[in-house]
């Protein structure tokens, strides 16, 4: 009699599919097709005896069981890797010092951190949150080992792996949108959103004061809550109980920018550059 087993390649896409919420953008992940890993997901659901995800048009949640399910594979897979690692001889081990945007650090870094880990469980991430100028002075200072960073859409030379579009953002049933002059809570004076801001109002002769400035994410998102102000920031980053102001309130429109990695020398360590192909591959996905 054969018995089931819960096959290795079944329970990484499963994983996959729970952290990135989309078949689609699993599929990517993965390298495969989302047909195909639809019917791994269906393989899975058979060997269980049980559905482990919830599908809609916004796409896919686990049900109790598949949250059950992610529980026990997230173990079995570290197990794996960390016995595969050591026994084989080739588990990388080290630290890398990894600069990551502020708006990054709650949806994205997570994510990018959890994939590496199950790669190289003995690989220790330190991270430093700022903006894309503060990470450049520690890139030239090599008090970090790669970061990534925010280029202009004309930004000639950069490799970008990610766009990411600009957005106004106001509390929600604020009317601040609509005060005369303008009222911004913005991050420091050379930053990407703070000069994107400026110069869409000043182009369109929109009056406008700097209520709030801060190199803090949290410091303007409590600004805009409190419906003093409204901010520019990256889609990724607008909490869930903020809004995205739209083309009715009458604010201009604004740029995209471009996320690249930025690897503080041209020969890294081993460690280092096979966080920075894990980033590449992983960030467009995500």
């Amino acid at each position: 009699m054969v018995m089931d087993h819960l096959d290795l390649d079944l329970l990484r896409t499963f994983a996959v599919i729970a952290e990135t919420g989309a078949l689609s953008r699993a599929a990517v992940r993965v390298g495969r097709t989302q047909a195909a890993i639809s019917l791994q997901v269906k393989r899975l659901e058979a060997i269980v005896a049980q559905t482990l995800l919830d599908r809609s048009g916004r796409g896919v949640t686990l049900t109790p069981q598949g949250t059950r399910l992610l529980a026990h594979a997230q173990r079995i897979l570290r197990y794996h890797d960390e016995a595969l690692a050591e026994l084989s001889g080739k588990g990388l081990t080290g630290t890398i010092r990894f600069g990551c945007p502020d708006d990054y650090a709650v949806v994205i870094l997570p994510q990018l951190l959890r994939g590496f880990a199950r790669e190289h469980p003995e690989v220790l991430v330190e991270v430093y949150c700022a903006h894309t100028p503060r990470l450049l002075e520690r890139l030239d200072r090599h008090a970090l080992d790669l970061a990534l960073t925010s280029f202009p859409e004309q930004e000639k030379g950069a490799a970008i792996i990610r766009w990411e579009p600009l957005v106004w953002v106001g509390s929600v049933g604020s009317t601040a949108a609509n005060l005369n002059p303008l009222r911004l809570a913005l991050s420091d004076p050379d930053t990407l959103d703070h000069r994107a801001a400026r110069r869409s109002l000043e182009a369109v002769g929109r009056s406008y004061r700097l209520a709030y400035a801060s190199a803090s994410l949290a410091g303007l998102t409590a600004v805009v809550r409190s419906g003093q102000a409204i901010a520019v920031l990256t889609r990724t980053a607008v909490p869930e109980d903020l809004r995205v102001l739209p083309p009715e309130s009458g604010l201009p429109p604004l740029p995209s920018v471009g996320i690249a990695l930025t690897v503080a020398t041209p020969q890294p360590a081993a460690v280092v550059s096979a966080f920075a192909e894990h980033v590449r591959l992983a960030l467009p996905a995500i």
